[in-house]
């Protein structure tokens, strides 16, 4: 029995995990290749099997009964010798106590064999009471009665069948399923639905981590949520790029400047004693691609992706996940144009700001949600692209913060101004916006 050290386990899914990543369920497909007659190879089908098996059950049956006949043979031959010795107890008696050599004394006075008269000479002197004539006249004839029928049996090829036929009849009484021995001890019923993934998933010990992202594209795992990455040391020309914290257990996404999304898993980066490995060995990603941004998966949370000329749509988080290491293309761009803005999807509107510092707010239903392509317009620029998107809830007003981490919101009618339609200009962004053109100062 197995019992899971914690609760929070789940019973099932720890069964399918046994299942399919150990040797506790193989399936092994079905070669009927044997020994015909314990000599000859053949391949044979079910019936050829059942009919070698029913002529082995005969052949044992042949070999045991002949073996059991030798064994009555030598008693019957040790039981006539013991009835002399009982009829002549008292010259037996004499003849071992005054002669040298008392066997050929035996052999010669009554005929016997040599195994009779080792087995008069081999009797213990507390076993002449024993040897009373009645009981030896029961066993020999109780044996010469097996001896006939096991003969009669050797000489008859339908008695044997019939034996065959009682042995595996007793064969089915003792594991009969109300028996003990032939009771189900498992069950048929249909198999559990159990993610692949979740198998997979539930084998890796879940352990805190922060991934760290180099601007060069090397990335490592540091054990434990590290607050402060100030301190880490990178490659002479390298430097922090992207870092976030994660569990071992967790699937990760990276988004690139080309439109492609790939996906690691936590528990496989390397180590954070040094400077990690390269990205580009892990997957195959373009050399003239960035690293846009990197996070922890959340099948439950969908993303606006944006393109640096300003068109983007919404995507499911879940059409992100590549199973390859070649990634998946989501978004369509083509040189000059990037992919340049991954941005959660919350509220009912979206705010997108250019780099020419105008500000368009339009409904979040204004955007289609695609699993891939280029998008629609978001702002429309005379020169320059996009700087930043927000996705906020009209009730709670557009907020953001400046370079000195003061706070503003503004909401309702305050916002009238920059409400206006998808793929329009805008208007240049309220007072106190960040000189950096972004949401967050």
């Amino acid at each position: 029995m197995l019992v899971p050290k914690n609760r929070t386990v789940d019973a099932t899914l720890l069964m399918e995990s046994l299942f399919k990543l150990s040797e506790l369920e193989s399936r092994l497909p079905l070669n009927m290749n044997v020994l015909s007659m314990g000599r000859v190879p053949k391949v044979m089908g079910m019936g050829e099997v059942l009919t070698e098996w029913l002529a082995h059950r005969k052949d044992v049956l042949i070999r045991r009964s002949r073996h059991r006949l030798a064994a009555i043979d030598r008693r019957l031959e040790i039981l006539g010798g013991l009835l002399i010795a009982y009829l002549n107890i008292d010259e037996v008696i004499r003849i071992i106590r005054e002669e040298d050599e008392p066997k050929p004394v035996m052999v010669a006075r009554w005929s016997l064999t040599d195994i009779q008269a080792e087995a008069i000479l081999n009797m213990r002197l507390r076993s002449l009471r024993k040897l009373e004539e009645f009981e030896i006249r029961t066993e020999n004839d109780k044996l010469t009665k097996e001896k006939a029928d096991i003969e009669a049996l050797l000489a008859s090829d339908d008695k044997q069948w019939r034996m065959i036929e009682v042995e595996i009849q007793d064969v089915k009484k003792t594991y009969a399923k109300a028996t003990e021995l032939g009771r189900r001890r498992t069950q048929f019923a249909d198999a559990p639905e159990a993610d692949l993934e979740a198998i997979q998933q539930a084998m890796i010990e879940k352990e805190p981590i922060t991934v760290i992202i180099s601007q060069k594209g090397w990335i490592r795992a540091l054990k434990g949520h590290v607050a402060d990455t100030s301190g880490l040391s990178f490659k002479e020309g390298d430097g922090p790029k992207i870092a976030f914290p994660a569990q071992t257990t967790d699937k990760l996404l990276l988004v690139t400047t080309g439109g492609k999304a790939y996906t690691l898993g936590a528990d496989k980066l390397p180590g954070g004693r040094g400077h990690g490995e390269p990205i580009r060995i892990m997957v195959d990603m373009e050399n003239d691609q960035d690293i846009l941004t990197a996070f922890v998966h959340d099948a439950s949370r969908k993303l606006i992706l944006s393109s640096t000329a300003g068109f983007g749509f919404i995507v499911a988080e879940t059409e992100l996940v590549a199973n390859t290491r070649k990634g998946k293309q989501v978004m369509n761009v083509a040189m000059p144009d990037e992919a340049k803005l991954v941005v959660p999807v919350t509220g009912d509107h979206v705010a997108v700001v250019g780099e020419n510092r105008k500000m368009l707010v339009f409904p979040l239903s204004q955007l289609p949600e695609m699993t891939r392509g280029k998008g629609v317009r978001l702002q429309r620029y005379k020169d320059g692209g996009i700087s930043d998107i927000k996705c906020f809830a009209a009730a709670d007003g557009l907020s953001w913060e400046d370079s000195a981490g003061r706070s503003f919101n503004r909401k309702g009618d305050e916002l009238a101004e920059w409400m206006a339609d998808r793929a329009t200009a805008g208007r240049t962004v309220p007072k106190g916006f960040p000189r950096s053109g972004r949401f967050a100062g």
